[in-house]
């Protein structure tokens, strides 16, 4: 379930304050429409300049995510917006990032989006897991796959962000940056492109063509096939559970494009 939306004014006052006192005084507040990962998402617009918020309660079952992405900032900048503070106050844990001026990423075949997204992929690719408190890969998927010595496929030392909807995608002039870090990973450097392709899927390409865009990757084209079927089918499974027996427009696809894909690789194997 998405956590409950609050409004900048919403908040306990001291926590307004404790914010002011890291931003300076707020002229302007630009509430956002928030994801499922957190309650509070808004502009703050300042003297210095615009700094986004992101807030949960701090008694929320996934307020540690706020944790995870105060942790690992320091190892995904600039590829991430930097940190500019962490708080706890008044019941509400509140992380503060500078703003990117840029647009959700594009998935659609043709897009110009993709080359950038791709050249951020390589990028991450080289990316080593910090020495912080990270969930594995093998872990996070043993439940959804056929076998239970496939998860072991998935261990790895590349730090994965797991999570590529779009929305977490912002691309500006030069390049792709990824925010919402909270579901970061240690994993095989190819679960990378393997990510996104559903979500690629989901935006209207053909599993052939989305497994073409990432083919590029180095990543990509030393994963093992065996190793890849087995996340499609994790995939699957996974999405077959987050959609439920009533999904929502955005899980149904992701559903059916995870299921494409999976069957996609079963009619290749």
């Amino acid at each position: 379930m998405p956590a409950p939306s609050i409004t900048f004014d919403g908040l306990p006052s001291g926590a307004r304050s404790a914010i002011e006192a890291e931003t300076g005084p707020i002229l302007n507040i630009e509430n956002l429409s928030t994801g499922l990962n957190s309650s509070l998402s808004a502009l703050a617009h300042t003297t210095g300049g615009v700094v986004f918020l992101k807030g949960l309660r701090a008694d929320h079952r996934w307020v540690w995510t706020q944790q995870r992405e105060a942790d690992i900032n320091p190892y995904v900048t600039p590829l991430a917006p930097r940190l500019l503070f962490h708080i706890v106050a008044y019941g509400w844990d509140i992380l503060g990032f500078e703003t990117i001026d840029g647009h959700h990423a594009d998935y659609s075949p043709g897009s110009p989006d993709l080359p950038k997204i791709t050249d951020t992929l390589r990028e991450l690719g080289s990316l080593p897991c910090p020495e912080i408190e990270l969930r594995q890969a093998e872990q996070r998927l043993a439940g959804y796959v056929s076998d239970p010595t496939d998860a072991e496929t998935f261990a790895g030392n590349a730090l994965l962000h797991t999570d590529w909807n779009n929305h977490n995608v912002l691309i500006t002039h030069d390049r792709a940056h990824l925010v919402d870090w909270g579901w970061a990973t240690c994993g095989a450097a190819w679960l990378h492109p393997a990510h996104l392709i559903i979500w690629l899927i989901a935006a209207g390409h053909t599993p052939p063509a989305a497994e073409e865009s990432v083919a590029i990757l180095p990543a990509w084209t030393s994963a093992p096939p065996r190793a890849v079927d087995a996340f499609a089918i994790a995939s699957a499974n996974l999405w077959d559970e987050i959609a439920g027996p009533t999904p929502d427009d955005w899980t149904m696809a992701l559903r059916d494009a995870a299921r494409l894909w999976q069957q996609h690789r079963k009619v290749r194997s």
